[in-house]
């Protein structure tokens, strides 16, 4: 990760972002906050960043001998998840994809505890086990808008006329479990020998078991579109990677050190793929993980009604896709205009030499939840 040298908090950030990025001031505020922690030797912001809970969301943040499991939050793991499909998209009938996607709301119907039991997982969390989630999470059905390297894209699946599925969840209530296990008052996190070790562990199972709710989800889905597919990406962006006697924590920040990056934006744009470029060391190995909020939900929920008119129109897309969300108060905090402009996120990072695109994907079928009343305790983040 390079070498940091001790120097005051506002040395220790560096803000990869155009003066026209739209980021809020309780953002940058939080990101001053961050890099005053004990042991902080460096602080990361990406043009994503946005206000979240402890610490700014899309920012990396390298300490020296502690973790701070605050930072990290309750939806340990969180990430995105990338398939290619066999099924290309002139095959798709949409109508048929719209009314089968629906099975995704509720429990698995496989045996989940067997599962969780092979990989090594604790149980207590089963029921919750292939499900999306709520908040910002989703599961995407998306076809190829233009690719800028076909051999590079090749290597994700990703071939004029084909089919790709983006899966965006996380730990589900083990997550929240393990933090509040943890739980630690202020800001002073845990030193890294001895409870910061056991945080850790626990850690280490929460992100397992979210790349594994992913798979359970990709593959519920893509027996519904009656389709294979093939994992070809799989990027956690919460989460805290010890080296040696330092910790890399990232807090809604992509890798970028584990190849390519999907970069979605919101449910009525683009997703990118892009490749990351060597790096300097203070962009800490990490890239922006999706557009970013531009509104919080308070402010979507208050300035819109929720007449038929409108709720209607966030059913569907600019590309003509779906949006599977019966939840009426979601289709509020997620909509659209709630992110920001993931071209120029996307736009802030190639300036800034950290990535290049490789493919722009566009959204076919969204699926957020087919559930009439509000999901209780789902994550916000």
């Amino acid at each position: 990760m390079g070498n940091f040298p001790e120097a005051g908090a506002v040395a220790r950030i560096r803000l990869f972002a155009s003066s026209n990025a739209w980021i809020e001031g309780a953002a940058t505020r939080q990101l001053d906050q961050l890099a005053g922690r004990p042991d902080m030797l460096a602080v990361a912001g990406m043009p994503d960043l946005h206000p979240g809970h402890h610490a700014p969301v899309g920012s990396a943040a390298l300490a020296r001998g502690r973790v701070f499991p605050d930072v990290i939050g309750t939806d340990i793991g969180c990430g995105m998840q990338f398939w290619s499909l066999d099924l290309p998209e002139r095959r798709l009938k949409l109508d048929k994809a719209v009314e089968r996607m629906a099975v995704l709301e509720g429990a698995w119907e496989g045996n989940a505890a067997a599962l969780l039991d092979e990989h090594g997982l604790p149980l207590d969390f089963a029921a919750s086990l292939g499900t999306v989630g709520g908040g910002n999470h989703f599961c995407e059905l998306q076809a190829v808008e233009e690719i800028f390297d076909p051999a590079t894209a090749a290597q994700a699946g990703v071939v004029a006329g084909g089919l790709s599925l983006l899966v965006h969840s996380g730990s589900r209530g083990l997550g929240p479990a393990v933090l509040a296990h943890h739980h630690v008052d202020g800001t002073g996190g845990l030193p890294l020998e001895g409870a910061g070790m056991d945080y850790l562990a626990d850690h280490d199972l929460a992100l397992r078991f979210a790349r594994l709710n992913r798979q359970v989800i990709a593959g519920r889905a893509l027996q519904a579109l009656r389709t294979e597919g093939e994992e070809r990406i799989d990027n956690p962006h919460n989460l805290a990677e010890r080296q040696g006697d330092l910790v890399l924590h990232r807090k809604g920040a992509a890798p970028s050190d584990r190849g390519l990056v999907p970069i979605p934006g919101s449910r009525g744009s683009v997703t990118y793929l892009v490749e990351p470029l060597p790096a300097p060391p203070d962009a800490l190995a990490s890239l922006a993980h999706g557009a970013g909020r531009k509104h919080d939900r308070a402010s979507m929920l208050g300035g819109k009604r929720q007449v038929a008119s409108n709720l209607d129109r966030l059913t569907r897309n600019p590309y003509g896709g779906h949006v599977i969300c019966t939840d009426r108060q979601l289709l509020l905090e997620e909509a659209p205009e709630a992110y920001k402009d993931v071209t120029k996120v996307v736009a802030d990072l190639e300036a800034e030499g950290l990535v290049r695109v490789v493919a722009i994907l566009r959204p076919v079928l969204t699926f957020k939840t087919a559930r009439m009343k509000r999901e209780q305790g789902r994550v916000k983040r």
